[in-house]
């Protein structure tokens, strides 16, 4: 247990520290704001995203794969299956239960009000694949500890996602240049960052596209893939019709986001432009 924030941490900053020097060396667009408007709000949510689930959940989902596998709670731990192909299976069907809990965030107008704080980074970075509203990640921590049960994911599994799962979301937000070549090889397996810069589009017709974080998969199966911005990604517009100030980058106006202005037209119910 103690190895496991040790290890998801270590992959975080290995993989975070890859991505800025990418950043630095091949951007993909030239950034309009300095990292020093934009980083310390980003940074600084993540510090307290860090502290909310390890105060409210101090062994997070691991902890319930283990108290999973020691009662042999949920369906993988019913079936004799190889241990290879249970962890696989894990890995999967959480992956899929991102996709749909995303989704979810943008369906339900209250939901969207929590997820919106992620979309309103006027950049489109390294940092914004750590941009989540505390309340958010603590809703999403509960659905996770609720599937890794049901499912009964081996720990195996659950630690393995979770490494992705970081790993995955700080690659396909990055402000990289990937070749044409590479970017449509990868993206028939995974979401690059290609890909979900469509998602990031002040478009509300864009920004209910490629929902997916790890596995491109899901997107295509479900009919929300969208290849490319109809503006182009040089010329798209990143973020929501709302809170276009810089100054609302600020830490303390990020968390006072969702009880601040209206729903707007991106809650999935609206979406016609």
């Amino acid at each position: 247990m103690i190895a496991e924030p040790v290890l998801r941490l270590g992959a975080f900053a290995g993989v975070f520290a890859l991505m800025v020097l990418w950043e630095l060396l091949a951007p993909r667009r030239a950034p309009a704001l300095g990292r020093q408007v934009r980083w310390p709000g980003n940074l600084g949510v993540v510090v307290i995203d860090t502290l909310a689930l390890r105060l409210l959940f101090p062994t997070a989902a691991v902890g319930m794969a283990l108290l999973g596998e020691a009662h042999g709670w949920g369906l993988l731990n019913d079936l004799g299956l190889p241990a290879v192909l249970k962890v696989g299976i894990a890995v999967v069907v959480l992956d899929l239960v991102i996709y749909f809990q995303h989704v979810l965030f943008h369906a339900v107008p209250a939901l969207w009000r929590l997820h919106r704080m992620h979309h309103a980074d006027l950049e489109f970075d390294v940092t914004t694949g750590v941009r989540f509203h505390p309340v958010e990640i603590v809703l999403s921590m509960v659905i996770k500890i609720g599937t890794v049960a049901a499912l009964g994911a081996p720990v195996a599994g659950v630690l393995l996602f979770e490494v992705l799962l970081n790993a995955s979301s700080t690659f396909s937000h990055g402000n990289v240049r990937l070749p044409a070549w590479l970017d449509g090889v990868l993206r028939r397996a995974i979401v690059t960052p290609e890909m979900h810069r469509v998602h990031h589009s002040t478009v509300p017709r864009e920004t209910n596209s490629n929902f997916g974080f790890n596995l491109s998969c899901w997107d295509r199966l479900f009919g929300t893939y969208r290849s490319q911005p109809a503006a182009g990604h040089e010329a798209m517009t990143i973020g929501i019709e709302q809170f276009r100030d810089p100054g609302e980058l600020r830490l303390d106006r990020m968390l006072l986001q969702p009880l601040r202005g209206t729903d707007g037209r991106y809650p999935l119910g609206k979406r016609k432009a």
